[in-house]
């Protein structure tokens, strides 16, 4: 071997191999090869002489002694500005080499270790600079690890990544993974997801001391802790004789709750994901991925499926256990096992058809994991057929900013942070759709920015589509983007702008700000978006079964709610509220509203705020809150 390069810095004190096994000099000879990775991955001709090095003697013991040293904090992995106690360390220049290396050794221990490395080189917390250049490589050496737990830690990191560039790059881990097995990203995704020992109804139970307890699935949303007694009566609290002598198996199924829940929400957000693709599978992979898994068989049961007939049609049901159901309460035929099947969506149905699932999803308070029988439709416009290649559907509204960066993050969404810097004006939001095919850009710029802090307030602008090229992005007209995808990234737009208008604030008007109260008042009571219209609908269907539905009445853009002091008028997309007569406004904060329990067939906080207003108007001689029956009172 031959001797270390001068400019490798070795750490304070540190004068043999921390494995024991290396002369110093061999560990130098290591160090040097390692250096040479300067790249998130490797080329061939190092990873070829990398598994030459880990043959000889004592080598794979100093790459995975090395590799924990960097996980522990007993070598540093992270620039000056890091953390107090990292402050004088220096960064290793062999620190990608290693991390490969040890990847590239097979060795389980080696996965916890660089998912460790990331998670404290990949800004997670935002609380410091992380190590960008060594994030980038850990991640995509944990693509190439073969352990059972791969891809569910990849889709955690993919949730939690926080600096630019980072879900992209564990993107590519999931690909190089999925490559290896000879399978797409999503079969490796959806063959990968944990059953947590649950059965196929979706729970699991422990003896405990006369005792069952029980961790559950109740629905698409909810996972319980149960216990049940030796009469059979149900609790939902811990038992207090088992509090002490089983507190370590209480604390294990609490924990595994926990990470049931984890696991339920992830695969929510994934199959949502699909409703931009045009993924099928055959009946066979869908009854055993899908239908028959204990916790993604939750998520698809709640939801509405299209099989496909001999013939080549498509018909839509649900699953109800081993049965088919569809939208007028009949059996499905099962289909072959070779049959397609693929998720509805509204886009592609009939109108009567959809009717008919918004029927069915109310009539029987089916649960939806998310919103796909109500789910809002966009279709191409005369107006952005005109514009070509961007729209300008959503632009001109004024939105909290930092709200709307959240949403960002929430939605999966990746987007540069306005503030006071070079090019801290003006920012992207970039959507990624269709498994990686497709990506929006939803363009706004921050208003009024003052002083050092980021904006409180932006404006919204366009939206433009690209379609992958390779491996970068072209923009294309909207008339060439598939209309499910325009119709899904259309939808998201429209989730930003209507969460985080200042339309949307009920008391804006009352705060004596002059500036924006045009466009509160124009945008607070104009005409309804698509999700506004999803709720109208949504509407139609509930009052009839509440109390109050012989004082309520939708008109156009509004609810109208007859009290007996005065008739409101509940717009369907803010929320905000007009009385009659002279369409005087009425300010009410979410909080002082009510409402009773009302099954709503979506999650949806503007349409549960709405009915609170309702039931709170509806009997406004009860009203006790002196501020709302001042305004009531007044002219």
């Amino acid at each position: 071997m031959s001797p270390p390069p001068a400019k490798i810095d070795r750490m304070p004190n540190e004068d043999a191999s921390p494995a024991g096994a290396l002369a110093l000099a061999d560990v130098g000879a290591v160090d040097a090869h390692m250096v040479l990775m300067q790249a998130v991955r490797p080329t061939k001709t190092w990873r070829r002489r990398t598994l030459e090095l880990l043959e000889e003697p004592g080598v794979r013991e100093h790459v995975l002694a090395t590799v924990r040293g960097y996980a522990r904090g007993d070598r540093a992995v992270a620039p000056q500005w890091g953390p107090p106690d990292l402050l004088e360390l220096v960064v290793d220049d062999a620190a990608r080499g290693y991390v490969w290396a040890a990847a590239l050794t097979g060795d389980p221990s080696a996965f916890t270790e660089l998912v460790t490395i990331f998670r404290h080189t990949s800004w997670l917390s935002r609380e410091y600079f992380g190590n960008e250049p060594l994030a980038n490589a850990t991640v995509n050496a944990l693509g190439v690890c073969d352990h059972p737990e791969v891809m569910t830690t990849l889709r955690a990191l993919g949730r939690e990544v926080g600096y630019p560039g980072g879900r992209k790059q564990v993107e590519n881990a999931v690909r190089a993974a999925a490559e290896r097995q000879g399978l797409s990203p999503r079969q490796l995704t959806e063959r990968a997801v944990p059953g947590h020992g649950f059965g196929r109804d979706g729970s699991t139970a422990w003896e405990l001391g006369g005792y069952q307890g029980v961790v559950a699935i109740e629905d698409p949303r909810t996972v319980r802790l149960t216990f049940t007694d030796d009469g059979g009566r149900l609790l939902r609290t811990v038992p207090a004789a088992l509090k002490e002598p089983f507190a370590d198996e209480i604390r294990q199924m609490k924990d595994l709750a926990k990470q049931v829940r984890g696991t339920l929400a992830a695969e929510r957000a994934r199959i949502e994901a699909l409703m931009a693709a045009e993924a099928t599978w055959t009946y066979g992979e869908w009854c055993r991925y899908y239908r028959d898994h204990p916790i993604t068989g939750v998520v698809t049961c709640g939801l509405i499926w299209e099989f496909e007939r001999p013939e080549g049609t498509w018909a839509a049901a649900t699953p109800a256990g081993f049965t088919l159901v569809t939208d007028d309460g009949d059996v499905l035929p099962e289909p072959g096992e070779a049959a397609r099947v693929r998720l509805w969506h509204p886009l592609r149905a009939p109108v009567a058809q959809v009717r008919a699932w918004r029927t069915f999803v109310t009539d029987n308070q089916m649960v939806q994991p998310f919103k796909q029988a109500f789910r809002e439709i966009y279709r191409l416009t005369p107006a952005e057929e005109e514009t070509g290649v961007y729209s300008n559907r959503f632009a001109a509204h004024i939105v909290r900013y930092r709200q709307l960066y959240a949403l960002f993050k929430q939605r999966g969404w990746t987007a540069n942070y306005l503030g006071p810097y070079d090019d801290g004006c003006t920012g992207q939001a970039k959507g990624v759709l269709a498994e990686g095919e497709w990506r929006a850009r939803f363009f706004h710029e921050a208003v009024e920015m003052q002083g050092y802090e980021p904006p409180d307030y932006a404006s919204t602008d366009q939206v433009r589509f690209d379609r992958r090229a390779g491996r970068g992005w072209r923009e294309v007209p909207l008339a060439e983007v598939p209309p499910v995808v325009f119709s899904e990234a259309m939808r998201d737009v429209d989730l930003f702008v209507g969460v985080t208008s200042v339309a949307a604030d009920p008391d804006w008007i009352d705060r004596g700000e002059d500036r924006f109260v045009d466009y509160w008042r124009r945008a607070g009571f104009g005409e309804l978006s698509a999700s506004a219209e999803t709720r109208r609908d949504a509407l139609a269907r509930i009052l009839p079964r509440t109390k109050i539905a012989d004082r309520c009445a939708l008109d156009g853009r509004f609810l109208v709610v007859r009290g007996d002091l005065r008739t409101y008028k509940i717009h369907l997309g803010s929320a905000n509220i007009l009385m009659d007569p002279g369409d005087q406004y009425l300010c009410i904060v979410p909080g002082r509203a009510r409402g009773g329990t009302i099954f709503l067939p979506f999650e949806d906080d503007r349409l549960a705020l709405i009915l609170s207003k309702a039931f709170l108007l509806a009997a406004d001689t009860t009203i006790t809150d002196p501020s709302i029956m001042e305004q009531i009172r007044r002219g």
